[in-house]
């Protein structure tokens, strides 16, 4: 008895997700990493104790990662805390199934979009088309920060939403092309996707683009017999939710990028940045279809920044590189669709990421997306041939055995990545070894050895902390993330601390304006004195402090660090009042800063302007989030103001 075509591509599809789920399912034993800490563990409000509206408000807009808060995202985290707490094991299940659906979902569009394509003649050859892209897809490694990265759940949850979109719209016009109904289906579909997908993350605004270029290439173009017309309806539809939006944010954007001051903390410009990103767009297809374990380094701290188009030589060849994939897109756009959909869809997802905006230069996630465009270009060929009639999979053994060894190679490297991210130990060796010239893999793997150690003196893995984060330290243009690692390990332990730490520290805080990191050791070094964890001089960590206010511009976050410095372990009220003022002017839509700076009032006993703070936060309280605090703050000053007629 034969199995029926359909049966067996969806008992395919089963064997591909299970698959996938047991190569990644090693990595739900690992922990948290790097932005995890920020996003989710060092996070209160995405623990909530119950379920309740100002709960869930307060975890909805609680993301420090962007100041559009990525409110479902930062949600999923905490249903993930009410479920099973800050156990890292069912954040990372709960990533693994988001990309199992995202397969699914991918699955489902790439079926629907070979239906516009004259060369897949049958459904079911259009189905194993798309089982197999959809396959090699969530095998590449490439996505595995994607996927087990805790906090880039952001990216992978904004993506259903995004495909969910593109599935809409790719049906809506199938529909629309013998009917009227299915116009609405598509826009609908477009709009809404982009809506929810941006609550996970912003990148799910180039939705629409996505769906332009899908309109333009196989919808246009899929069958060369009948070259479709554009139907003005749609064309009004992207010109409102494409054209439009875009030239207002270029708008709002251009005067920010060429301001001098949006760059001030980052160690490129805006013409370096655009010229590097020839070199990071080349190479991330590089690292998509090839990939090798120094390329994929996580961090990418360490990048070589271009200066000129020969410096170095490989950004002018990038480039060049680049315009033939366009000119090609443009040339053979009739002949080859899916492949100009796929390079189309490439370059469109890395227009956000990868253009002006004054983003860090590398990050594998941001292939989330524009990795299916890549596999659009590369794993159609190699299935089916032009005039291949109806048969099932007419494949050359040659082309079939470099499927098969493609498919092999990706699985076998996530597998890998798959392990060590099961291990954080392993982990954080795995990353020191890939970037040996990376400051932040050899501060993770020198913070890692301390965590094993326990801060035991007797530990086996004490002395082996110091030479990473030695290391760490000595690499041009490092943060002060080791030195304040090396700090707070010997403070702990009641050791020596060098004054080649602080000297380090210092030096690097008065050569450029503090970044999120060195205001993170900023932090981290202030709490341990304040809890009375360490014993190093408070004026010491004073000076340091000084350095980094001593460049312009100063970051409200920066200011309200040491503002609670100042408070706390120097007793000195009128600088901590005065700092967390200027914060609350540089950000005044933050409450912590306004509810910090109320406190610090109370406890002077200056009523009026705790009432002032009391009425800011009642305009920043969106669904009962601040309640609680509020509520405070009306008893203090209540019982305050009552001490002081007495």
């Amino acid at each position: 008895m034969t199995i029926p075509h359909r049966l067996t591509i969806w008992l395919g599809l089963v064997v591909v997700l299970g698959v996938v789920a047991a190569t990644y399912w090693p990595a739900t034993s690992g922990g948290f990493l790097f932005d995890d800490f920020p996003n989710i563990v060092d996070n209160a409000s995405v623990q909530p104790d119950n379920v309740t509206v100002p709960n869930l408000v307060r975890a909805a807009l609680s993301s420090p990662a962007s100041e559009f808060r990525r409110p479902l995202a930062s949600l999923s985290f905490a249903a993930n805390y009410l479920i099973a707490g800050m156990n890292p094991y069912g954040f990372k299940v709960t990533n693994i199934f988001v990309h199992l659906l995202n397969g699914v979902l991918l699955f489902a569009l790439i079926t629907r979009i070979l239906r516009f394509i004259h060369q897949s003649q049958s459904e079911t050859q259009r189905r194993w088309i798309a089982l197999l892209v959809a396959f090699a897809w969530m095998a590449l490694p490439i996505n595995v920060t994607a996927v087990v990265y805790v906090v880039q759940r952001m990216e992978s949850l904004a993506n259903v939403f995004v495909l969910l979109g593109l599935i809409g719209y790719v049906e809506g016009r199938s529909r629309s092309l013998t009917s009227q109904r299915g116009l609405l289906l598509s826009m609908g579909s477009v709009v809404l996707g982009t809506f929810l997908g941006s609550l996970a993350k912003e990148t799910a605004v180039m939705l629409p683009l996505y769906a332009l270029a899908i309109e333009m290439t196989v919808i246009r173009y899929g069958d060369p017999a009948m070259i479709r017309p554009v139907d003005r309806r749609i064309l009004v539809f992207f010109m409102a939710t494409l054209a439009i939006p875009a030239i207002a944010g270029l708008a709002i954007l251009i005067p920010e990028v060429l301001d001098p001051a949006a760059w001030i903390r980052r160690d490129f410009t805006l013409a370096t940045r655009l010229l590097s990103e020839g070199r990071i767009v080349s190479g991330y297809i590089f690292s998509t279809i090839f990939p090798t374990p120094h390329a994929l380094s996580f961090y990418h701290d360490d990048y070589v920044i271009s200066t000129s188009l020969f410096s170095p030589w490989t950004t002018i060849a990038s480039y060049v590189f680049l315009a033939m994939l366009v000119a090609f897109a443009a040339l053979f756009r009739s002949r080859y669709p899916l492949a100009t959909l796929g390079i189309a869809l490439y370059f469109g997802s890395n227009l956000l990421t990868g253009t002006i905006l004054p983003l860090e230069l590398v990050y594998e996630h941001r292939n989330y997306f524009s990795s299916i465009g890549i596999l659009l270009v590369v794993v159609p060929p190699l299935i089916v041939r032009r005039g291949c009639g109806n048969n099932l999979l007419p494949m050359p053994v040659a082309r079939r055995a470099l499927l098969a060894a493609l498919l092999s190679y990706w699985l076998f490297q996530t597998a890998i990545a798959s392990i060590a991210w099961g291990d954080p130990l392993a982990l954080a060796r795995d990353l020191a070894w890939r970037a040996p010239g990376s400051p932040r893999a050899q501060y993770e793997l020198g913070r890692t050895y301390i965590i094993y150690s326990h801060y035991d003196p007797a530990s086996p893995f004490t002395p082996l902390a110091y030479s990473p984060l030695e290391k760490a330290a000595a690499i041009p243009g490092s943060s002060i993330l080791a030195e304040q690692a090396l700090i707070f390990f010997n403070a702990h332990m009641h050791r020596p601390i060098k004054d080649v730490w602080w000297q380090s520290m210092d030096r690097k805080l008065r050569a450029r304006p503090a970044g999120v990191q060195d205001e993170s050791s900023l932090d981290a070094l202030s709490r341990c004195l304040v809890d009375k964890k360490c014993d190093f001089p408070a004026s010491q960590l004073q000076t340091s402090f000084e350095a980094a206010m001593q460049q312009p511009g100063p970051s409200a976050r920066l200011m309200a660090i040491y503002g609670d410095f100042a408070w706390n372990a120097l007793a000195n009220r009128s600088l901590a009042i005065s700092l967390l003022e200027r914060a609350t002017v540089a950000i005044p839509s933050e409450p912590v800063y306004h509810v910090t700076l109320a406190r610090m009032y109370a406890a002077t006993s200056q009523w009026s302007k705790v009432r002032e703070q009391q009425i800011r936060l009642e305009a920043l309280n969106r669904g009962g989030s601040l309640d609680a605090e509020i509520s405070s703050l009306r008893e203090r000053i209540a019982h305050g103001s009552t001490d002081d007629d007495n």
